[in-house]
């Protein structure tokens, strides 16, 4: 699944072979509510056309005008502020007066963008950093998980591969979870060795792998992939969670009651899973919402993977004492 960053940068390289001026916009920053949020892309040409978002489209069209009417600014990058007054809040779409500031840099060439594309079809990270005091672009190793910074000098956007679900299992909740994931932008991949059950998959979108979980983990669980055991059959998800907690997967979870996950534990620790791997396992999968349908459940499930995702972890829970969420990460 192409991700917005993606498309992005994607059109700005095939617009730029093309000889025509690109402009490429980023949300820096906002004050009160805001239609996008900051490290948001978005790229124009004098023709109209665009791809991405800083907006609903309003302020595209108003980037797009000014081109056309040659009132950009002068020297690039520049910063242009919408929504200062009421009125401009009003015509802009932001909300109880909101205000939103752009970085908007013209590009002159597609090198630096083919380069982060190469890396994000690697499933690999890199960082932009864009100072305005000089209009430099450069490329930068990921050092951390801060995804976009900006303090009115320096603008850095870290780039990277989308976001994966890997489900073990072709089941009924699988199919909740792969529908609403890939709502949640995440590409999804299912293993489903067992014939009868992958014959009968059929959700749009989610790519069927009909090999064995741990292969499948082997290959696809990276930093940004969340790995959801969901068979309740102890061969085929105690295959996966043996490579998936010893991967840099941001979350590992399986489906089962508090029982069942204990004698799970005790499974993978006999076979020589170590103790700090093993407390890496969300199981009971999901968040304690008091889930019954397959189709709660899959809220639950997708609930605690956002979770982990936006660095919210959770205290350590029992039976007796559902765990509870606290901010970290």
């Amino acid at each position: 699944m192409e991700t917005a960053d993606h498309e992005v940068l994607r059109t700005a390289v095939d617009w730029l072979t093309t000889g025509e001026p690109v402009y490429l916009a980023t949300v820096a920053r906002t004050f009160g509510s805001s239609p996008r949020l900051p490290g948001s892309l978005a790229v124009l040409r004098a023709d109209g056309r665009f791809a991405g978002s800083v907006s609903g489209g309003c302020m595209e069209d108003d980037l797009v005008t000014r081109l056309r009417n040659g009132r950009l600014p002068e020297k690039f990058p520049a910063i242009i502020t919408y929504g200062v007054t009421r009125e401009e809040a009003q015509r802009f779409g932001l909300p109880c007066g909101g205000k939103l500031e752009l970085v908007l840099e013209k590009l002159e060439s597609a090198t630096s963008l083919k380069s982060i594309l190469e890396k994000i079809d690697a499933r690999q990270q890199v960082l932009r950093r864009v100072c305005l005091d000089t209009g430099e672009a450069s490329l930068h190793p990921a050092v951390d998980r801060e995804e976009f910074f900006y303090d009115g000098q320096n603008l850095r956007k870290l780039f990277g591969p989308g976001w994966r679900l890997l489900l073990i299992g072709a089941g009924q909740l699988s199919r909740f979870v792969a529908q609403m994931g890939q709502a949640l932008d995440y590409e999804v991949i299912v293993c489903e060795p067992r014939e009868e059950l992958a014959s009968l998959w059929q959700v749009n979108g989610a790519t069927l792998d009909t090999g064995m979980p741990d292969d499948a983990v082997r290959v696809l669980a990276d930093e940004r992939c969340a790995v959801l055991a969901l068979t309740h059959d102890p061969k085929l998800d105690d295959m996966a969670l043996l490579e998936a907690l010893a991967s840099p997967a941001f979350y590992v979870g399986a489906l089962g009651s508090w029982a069942n996950n204990d004698k799970r534990r005790a499974r993978l620790a006999t076979l020589g899973v170590p103790r700090e791997n093993l407390a890496r396992l969300h199981g009971p999968i999901g968040l304690p919402i008091g889930s019954k349908t397959p189709a709660e459940v899959a809220v639950a499930v997708l609930a605690g993977v956002t979770a982990a995702r936006h660095g919210i972890v959770l205290e350590t829970g029992t039976q007796d004492a559902p765990a509870r969420l606290k901010a970290g990460g």
